[in-house]
C-alpha cells in the first residue's frame, strides 16, 4: 500500500478553539481584578480622602507589581509541571498541588509581615520625600498587608480550578471580588471615615472572599487534587520555581522600565508628559488584561499538550492566538483609536492644553502596540513551557524593558512625548524580529511556516509522517475514519492484525460517543481522534466536549455482567494494552495503546 495513502476526514480547529475561549473570559476576568481595584481605589482616594491617598496607592505600586510578579511565577510553574505529570505520572500533581500552596503561604506572609512591620516601625521613611504622605502611607501599607496572603493564595487556587474545570466557581469568586472592593471602601472610607487604613483594608476583605469561596471547593473534599504535607516532593518547589520564573520576569523588568522612562520624560517633557501617559495608561490598563488572558490560556493548553507531546495541539494553540486572538486586538485597539478624544474627556478637558494633546496622541498611538505585544507574549508563553532557556530570558528582558527604553532615550528627546509612544510599537517589532532572526540562526533556515517559527526540539513528539489527526462531527464519518486509520497503520508498516485492530477500537469507540455522546445534550459536538506510532505501539486518543463519561471505569464495572450490555466498550478493553480516561478542560479523553 502506498505511503501516500491520505485519510478521508480532515481535521479543523474546532473542538481546541471552544476549549481556548470558553478559558479565555474567566482568563481576563482575573487579569482585570487588580485594573479594576486600581481604578475603585483612586477615586475613593481622591474624592473621599485627598491627593496624599493618591500617592499611598503609587508608593505601593511597586510592591503590587512584586507580589503580582511573585504569583505568577508559582503559578506558571506549577501549571507547567503539572501538564507534564498529567499524561504520565498523575499521582504527582498532588505533590506539585501541596507544594505550590506551601510555597505561596510562606512567600506571602513573609512578605506580608515585612510590610506590616516597616509600616509600624517608619521603616518605609526610605521611601517618601514628603513627611505628609508617611502616616498615609503606613496606614495603607498596613490595611492591604492584611489581605496579601489572600491575594497569593487566591491567584494559585483560581488556576488550579480552571485545570478542574470549575469555571463557575472562579467567576463567582472575581464578581465577589470586584463588588466587595466598592462596598467595603462605601462603608470603611465613606461610612466610617478610615482613611487610607480603611482603603488599604478594603481590599484584603476582598482579597480573603476572593479565596473562601474557591477553597470550599477543597474543603468540601470535591476536587481531584488534594493538600498533603505527605504527599510533598520537595524537588518539585525548585522545579516551579525554575519552570516558573521566566513567566515572573516581565513583570520585575516592567517595574525597571518605569522607573527609567519617568527620568527621560521629566528631563525632556516635564511632569505634563507624566500626566498624559498616566491618563491614557490608567484606562488602557484595563484593555491589557485582554492580552494577558490569552497568555494564561496559552500557558494552560501548552503545559497540557507539552505534557502529552502533542506536536499539533500546541502549533494550534499559538494559531488560534495569532489569527484569532490577534484579530480581536486589532478591533479592540482601533476602537480605542477612534474613541481617543472621548476617552480623553475623561481627564482633560481644555484642547488647549499641552497635556490634552498629549493624552490624544497616547491613546492613538499606545494601542497600535498590542498586537504585535500579543505575538511577544504569546511567543514568551511557550518558550516558557518548552524550556528554550535562552528565549525565556531574553524575550522578556527585552519587551519589558530594553525594547522600549532603548527607542524611549533616542525618540523622547526628539519628538517628545510621541517618542515614547511610538517606541512601544517599534518593541513589540523589535520583538518579533528577534524571535525570527534566533529560529533562523538555530535551524539554519528561514522560518517559513508556524511549525517552524516554534522550532521543537526534534525528540519532541512524533514526527508527522507517523501521526494522523482526524475530526469526527457526524455518524457517517466514523466508518471513514476506521477504514483510514487502517489504510494509515498498513502504510507505515503496522502489522495487519493491529490495523485491523486499531481501526476497530475506534469504530467502537467513535461511535459509541456520535451516538450516545452528541446525542444527550442536543449541543453541537465534535470529536478529535489522533493516532500515533511511537515505540513500536498504535497510540490512539479520543478528545470530545461530550457530557463526562469515563469507558474504562464502565468496563471494568460490567466485567461482572452477563457480557451483553457495553459490548464495544469490553471489546476495546480486551483487545488494547492499555487504556487511560480523564475529564480535563471539561473534556473527554481517552487514550488507547495498542
Amino acid at each position: 500500500m502506498s505511503m501516500e495513502t491520505t485519510p478521508r476526514i480532515s481535521s479543523d480547529l474546532g473542538l481546541q478553539t471552544k476549549i481556548y475561549f470558553r478559558l479565555l473570559p474567566y482568563q481576563i476576568l482575573l487579569a482585570v481584578i487588580n485594573a479594576i481595584n486600581g481604578i475603585v481605589d483612586g477615586l475613593y482616594a481622591s474624592n473621599a480622602i485627598g491627593v496624599t491617598a493618591m500617592s499611598a496607592i503609587g508608593l505601593f505600586n511597586p510592591f503590587n507589581l512584586f507580589l503580582y510578579a511573585a504569583s505568577m511565577m508559582l503559578v506558571s510553574g506549577s501549571q507547567i509541571l503539572y501538564g507534564r505529570y498529567l499524561a504520565k505520572e498523575r499521582e504527582r500533581i498532588h505533590s506539585v498541588f501541596s507544594v505550590d500552596l506551601v510555597l505561596s503561604t510562606g512567600l506571602s506572609v513573609l512578605t506580608a509581615l515585612v510590610l506590616a512591620l516597616g509600616a509600624l516601625t517608619g521603616a518605609t521613611r526610605v521611601m517618601i520625600a514628603e513627611e505628609a504622605v508617611l502616616p498615609v502611607f503606613n496606614q495603607y501599607l498596613l490595611g492591604q498587608s492584611v489581605g496579601i496572603p489572600a491575594l497569593v493564595l487566591g491567584q494559585q487556587l483560581f488556576a488550579f480550578l480552571s485545570l478542574e474545570n470549575q469555571t463557575k466557581r472562579t467567576m463567582a469568586a472575581s464578581l465577589v471580588c470586584i463588588a466587595a472592593k466598592a462596598a467595603m471602601n462605601q462603608v470603611l472610607v465613606v461610612f466610617f471615615n478610615m482613611g487610607s487604613f480603611g482603603l488599604g483594608l478594603a481590599s484584603s476583605v476582598a482579597m480573603w472572599l476572593f479565596l473562601i469561596i474557591q477553597a470550599m471547593y477543597y474543603l468540601r473534599g470535591r476536587s481531584e487534587w488534594h493538600f498533603s504535607l505527605r504527599a510533598c516532593r520537595w524537588k518539585d518547589a525548585l522545579q516551579i520555581v525554575g519552570l516558573g520564573y521566566p513567566g515572573a520576569m516581565p513583570r520585575f523588568f516592567e517595574m525597571l522600565r518605569g522607573f527609567i522612562v519617568n527620568v527621560v520624560v521629566l528631563r525632556y517633557v516635564g511632569s505634563v508628559g507624566l500626566s498624559a501617559f498616566a491618563a491614557s495608561g490608567s484606562l488602557l490598563g484595563v484593555v491589557w488584561a485582554y492580552p494577558f488572558g490569552l497568555m494564561a490560556v496559552e500557558r494552560i493548553l501548552y503545559s497540557i499538550s507539552w505534557g502529552e507531546e502533542d506536536r499539533r495541539s500546541v502549533t494550534d494553540t499559538m494559531r488560534i492566538t495569532l489569527t484569532r486572538g490577534v484579530l480581536i486586538m486589532f478591533g479592540i485597539a482601533a476602537l480605542l483609536v477612534l474613541a481617543a478624544v472621548p476617552l480623553t474627556h475623561l481627564f482633560y478637558r481644555d484642547p488647549s492644553d499641552p497635556v490634552y494633546t498629549m493624552t490624544v496622541m497616547g491613546f492613538r498611538l499606545l494601542p497600535c502596540c498590542m498586537p504585535l505585544s500579543v505575538f511577544s507574549l504569546s511567543y514568551s508563553c511557550y518558550a516558557q513551557v518548552a524550556e528554550k532557556r535562552l528565549m525565556a530570558n531574553l524575550l522578556p528582558i527585552v519587551d519589558g524593558a530594553l525594547g522600549v527604553v532603548s527607542c524611549s532615550v533616542v525618540l523622547i528627546p526628539l519628538i517628545g512625548m510621541n517618542g515614547l509612544y511610538i517606541a512601544n510599537i517599534l518593541n513589540g517589532v523589535i520583538c518579533l524580529l528577534m524571535v525570527v532572526i534566533c529560529v533562523w540562526i538555530s535551524k539554519k533556515r528561514f522560518p517559513r511556516t508556524l511549525e517552524d517559527l516554534m522550532a521543537y526540539p526534534d525528540s519532541f513528539g512524533v514526527d508527522e509522517k507517523k501521526r494522523l489527526d482526524v475530526t469526527v462531527r457526524s455518524v457517517e464519518d466514523v466508518l471513514a475514519v476506521s477504514e483510514s486509520v487502517m489504510a494509515f497503520c498498513e502504510a507505515r508498516g503496522v502489522d495487519r492484525r493491529r490495523s485491523a485492530l486499531s481501526g476497530l477500537c475506534l469504530e467502537e469507540m467513535a461511535g459509541n460517543v456520535v451516538q450516545h455522546g452528541f446525542t444527550k445534550d442536543h449541543k453541537p459536538h465534535s470529536l478529535d481522534i489522533r493516532v500515533s506510532l511511537k515505540d513500536d505501539d498504535v497510540i490512539l486518543r479520543l478528545r470530545d466536549d461530550c457530557i463526562a463519561f469515563d469507558p474504562v471505569s464502565r468496563a471494568k464495572a460490567n466485567e461482572s455482567d452477563d457480557g451483553i450490555r457495553n459490548l464495544g466498550i469490553g471489546l476495546v478493553n480486551a483487545i488494547a494494552k492499555e487504556e487511560q480516561y480523564q475529564n480535563l478542560l471539561g473534556l473527554n479523553v481517552l487514550m488507547i495503546r495498542i
